[in-house]
């Protein structure tokens, strides 16, 4: 007697199907090739066209798009639910044919840095949240903490079998595996501590930054050669934006953190200098990201000033210019040795009552991009403000300029 609904097992196996089809389809596997030619730093027949919706999902599939009864199966239903959207709106989207269960990891202790973190002191139904951030006085610095991880091998093959009576035949699960934490010590530290008073301590208590810094750099670096330890690492360059050739040389059949893809930003660090951005947070980056294959770096920030302290980073692959950052100097310092990612601006998709602004933004853009190796990239889509086949146009008139300008 299965433990799932009959309807909801119907249909999500249904959809489990259909989403193996087409992952499986020579269209997606051209978008692959196309992936793969644009990080690899190759000619393909055109550059990768990809968009993410995020908060925007609130309005594209609400609660009652949803057909399933129980939780867990409307929470595999909203999935599968986003991949056929995105098949609708007829971008490079792509995803494997199985569906991946992560490790379960596990820490000692009430809270990661020894604090309590993450907690909200309010929130709006459009998604607006604000910390309450443990780190109110310097003195509050000596309460963070290592966090010390262990892989719990039970939890993980209970949500492994979970999903597989769930999805049955319809479609193959794997166990996928990265490290807990990442390189992201920027978001560790505002969370901490919040944007004011970092940038308070930035001028004033330095020392406090750079202690701080090195405890989340110690507690990253920790995690990953926790997870290394495992054995349990998998691939990632299956996925969107950093789609590519198998990263490094695997030894003796083990995916290690240099057959990985990361990405790290310094969006905090927006209003930060150049100089300081490199002292209290790249110099405290760059260790952990060279313990990986390929890096992929930036994210809204501007890093129009600080793009030669970004491409110090020795494995850097991918450079990500914002819509704030200045695409000649960005194409002038990374030439063809990296590949630019070129992001959208949501706002300027979203908001204008018809294409024509997009289109002559694009067509400035991607001419400019001739003979580079790059990506289109629109993310951190908020809203569609009312414009329900916007993406869907965006990508049509993206990929039209991308061939035109290939």
């Amino acid at each position: 007697m299965s433990r799932w609904p009959r309807k909801d097992l119907h249909l999500v196996r249904e959809l489990a199907r259909r989403c193996v089809e087409l992952a499986s389809s020579e269209e997606y596997e051209a978008r692959r090739r196309r992936w793969r030619a644009a990080n690899e730093r190759r000619k393909g027949d055109r550059a990768p066209v990809w968009c993410r919706p995020a908060g925007a999902w609130r309005e594209i599939l609400p609660p009652h798009a949803l057909e399933c009864e129980d939780e867990f199966c409307r929470s595999v239903e909203y999935v599968f639910r986003q991949h056929l959207y995105k098949d609708w709106v007829g971008d490079d989207h792509i995803f494997e044919p199985w569906w991946g269960v992560p490790v379960v990891w596990e820490w000692e202790g009430d809270y990661l840095w020894g604090v309590r973190t993450g907690h909200l002191e309010e929130g709006t139904e459009e998604g607006g949240f604000r910390y309450e951030h443990p780190v109110r006085t310097p003195e509050d610095y000596e309460r963070l903490r290592v966090p010390k991880f262990s892989y719990n091998a039970g939890k993980t093959q209970e949500a492994a079998e979970r999903m597989q009576d769930l999805l049955g035949d319809a479609m193959q699960v794997r166990v996928t595996c990265e490290p807990p934490l990442g390189p992201d010590l920027n978001y560790y530290l505002v969370q901490l501590r919040g944007m004011e008073g970092m940038l308070e301590d930035l001028a004033f208590r330095p020392y406090l930054v750079h202690r701080a810094m090195a405890k989340l750099m110690e507690g990253c670096l920790a995690a990953m050669r926790t997870a290394e330890a495992t054995g349990l690492l998998t691939t990632n360059h299956h996925l969107p934006m950093y789609c590519s050739e198998p990263v490094g040389e695997q030894v003796g059949g083990r995916v290690r953190l240099h057959n990985l893809w990361i990405s790290a930003n310094s969006q905090e660090f927006q209003v930060v200098s150049p100089a300081m951005t490199e002292e209290f947070l790249l110099n405290y980056q760059v260790p952990l990201l060279q313990q990986y294959g390929a890096v992929q770096y930036g994210c809204c920030e501007d890093l129009t000033h600080k793009i030669d302290a970004v491409l110090r980073i020795p494995n850097l692959r991918i450079f990500v210019c914002s819509a704030w950052t200045n695409l000649d100097k960005v194409l002038e310092k990374c030439g063809e040795r990296y590949t630019i990612m070129w992001r959208q601006s949501a706002a300027g998709v979203v908001y204008p009552a018809d294409l024509e602004p997009i289109r002559k933004h694009l067509e400035v853009g991607l001419r400019k991009l001739r003979g580079y190796y790059y990506q289109v990239v629109l993310r951190e889509i908020e809203t569609l403000r009312g414009h329900p086949e916007r993406l869907r146009e965006w990508a049509r008139v993206a990929i039209e300029l991308a061939e035109k300008w290939a």
